[in-house]
């Protein structure tokens, strides 16, 4: 019973060692193992170990490894069976080192040199040279001379016609044959009866077919010889004399020119440009101490020796 205690101790300080191990990499776990540390029932933990210590004993041996990648492994890698192993962790290495830093940079100073001005005489424009219009009046003369008040033009005068006398016979009714009963008399213009043939059981009418000849008339009347007609008359173009007052020169200018003016002043120039001057500020280095880091802190597993280990 002494020995299963003793075991199931190295158990527990196996186990806490891993938890404290773990505490660098993962804050969950150091609270897991705080936990566990602050069980105040240590009996009946122990025998819950002792149950687990017995089953495995009894239980045929395996190996169980169980690594995760990465610098923070929470298992060692590589472990074998009966063998213990701790997380150690190497803290990081620094060296102290002196180095020149640079404070300022170079630079310059400059530095404006005023220009120099002096005064000198000279001759200025004052209103330039120009040309002065002047009119010059223009000339006339008296002349006499026929103008033209109405041109030559033709008037159209009316020929009135001539008439004369013509006498004709002219048909007054023309040559009709028609149907008049016939009398006994002798008649020229009637239709006799006296001679014509009896006819048994006549009634004593007889019907002639008689021509009554044209009747004409004669007159007299007034007929045209010659149509009325027109005639063109020249009419002479109508003339003027007059004086009137002509251009001899027309009216026009001249150009007379006019110098240029000038004036003597006296004016400010510059003797010598303005000019800079530089001067040169070597940089300016300060020697500093400081801690650099070499090399950072590690977590690393090792292999612990410890007493026997059963399972």
């Amino acid at each position: 019973m002494k020995n299963l205690t003793v075991k199931s101790s190295i158990i527990v300080a196996a186990l806490l060692a891993v938890g404290f191990s773990g505490c660098a990499e993962k804050a969950k776990s150091c609270n897991s193992v705080k936990a566990v540390t602050k069980v105040d029932n240590r009996d009946s933990r122990i025998a819950q170990l002792q149950a687990e210590l017995a089953a495995a004993k009894n239980a045929p041996a395996r190996v169980i490894t169980k690594t995760v990648a990465g610098k923070s492994e929470l298992y060692p890698p590589n472990a074998q069976p009966g063998k213990c192993y701790a997380r150690v962790l190497t803290p990081a290495k620094y060296e102290v080192r002196t180095e020149k830093v640079l404070a300022s940079e170079a630079s310059s100073k400059v530095k404006v040199i005023p220009a120099k001005y002096g005064y000198k005489t000279e001759k200025i424009l004052v209103k330039e040279a120009s040309n002065r219009i002047v009119p010059v009046a223009a000339t006339y003369k008296t002349v006499t001379e026929k103008i033209l008040v109405a041109p030559a033009t033709e008037r159209i005068v009316t020929v009135p016609a001539t008439y004369g006398t013509v006498t004709e016979k002219i048909l007054v009714a023309p040559e009709m044959t028609g149907w008049k009963k016939g009398n006994r008399a002798k008649n020229a213009n009637v239709c006799s009866t006296g001679d014509c043939e009896q006819v048994r059981g006549a009634t004593g009418e007889v019907m002639c077919l008689v021509t009554t000849p044209a009747k004409y008339r004669t007159v007299t009347r007034k007929v045209v010889k010659t149509p009325a007609t027109t005639k063109s008359v020249p009419v002479p173009a109508v003339y003027k004399t007059v004086t009137k007052r002509v251009v001899v020169t027309p009216a026009t200018t001249k150009s007379i020119p006019v110098p240029a003016q000038y004036k003597t002043v006296k004016v400010k120039t510059i003797v010598a440009s303005a000019t800079t001057r530089t001067t040169p500020i070597p940089a300016v280095y300060k020697t500093v101490t400081k801690k650099v880091k070499v090399a950072d802190s590690v977590l690393t597993w090792r292999e612990v020796k410890c007493k026997s280990v059963r399972y």
